[in-house]
């Protein structure tokens, strides 16, 4: 939902980046890796009780991800790049919830279950409307140039990063905060759900 502005308001910080990378030889698949390894770290730091220092590597690990794209744009795009950067996306996303459970599974177990079971409906949901418009030969630019279909909603990559820095920033309500957010984005999964009917059906 504020994917969009978000992207207008970080564009020039993104590119002057882009440009700098590029001129020190890192790859759009190269700087993909890095943002997912760093990612990993922070949940790593979540799981192991230091969620506040996390937030500065889970912070960085977005830019680089919004990185990649524009690294591609200036070198060479490929349909690999598109693809490792979804599934590193989507573990990334399933990491952060894990690494609260694995702090103190007897409170967030469930929650963070309920979290991931949400993010992977969305996630199948996302995929799959992007199967049927690209087989419609349908195109999107909703979110900038994208490797696949790109369809927006409610619980997008911006409220994620939000919801995972309020976490870190109060651990104790993971519980809470996890079971608003997998709501949130099942409401999301729904929505495209009955989209897809609409224009598919």
């Amino acid at each position: 939902m504020i994917d969009g502005w978000g992207r207008r308001k970080l564009s020039p910080l993104i590119d002057g980046l882009a440009d700098r990378a590029v001129a020190v030889g890192i790859s759009a698949n190269g700087m993909t890796l890095i943002a997912f390894a760093i990612g990993i770290a922070g949940a790593v730091l979540i799981a192991v009780g230091h969620a506040g220092i996390a937030i500065l590597l889970l912070l960085l690990s977005r830019l680089g991800d919004g990185l990649d794209g524009a690294i591609a744009q200036r070198t060479r795009t490929s349909d690999f790049g598109g693809f490792l950067d979804i599934v590193l996306d989507f573990a990334f996303y399933g990491a952060v919830p894990l690494a609260f459970i694995l702090l103190d599974p007897a409170q967030n177990a469930v929650a963070g279950g309920l979290l991931l079971l949400a993010f992977y409906v969305n996630g199948g949901s996302f995929l799959a409307y992007a199967v049927m418009a690209e087989k419609r030969g349908e195109h999107s630019e909703a979110r900038g140039e994208k490797s696949l279909f790109f369809t927006t909603g409610l619980a997008e990559a911006g409220e994620t990063l939000i919801v995972f820095v309020l976490m870190c920033l109060f651990p104790s309500w993971f519980p809470i905060l996890a079971a608003l957010f997998a709501g949130l984005t099942g409401y999301t999964a729904l929505s495209r759900i009955l989209l897809a009917r609409r224009m598919f059906g």
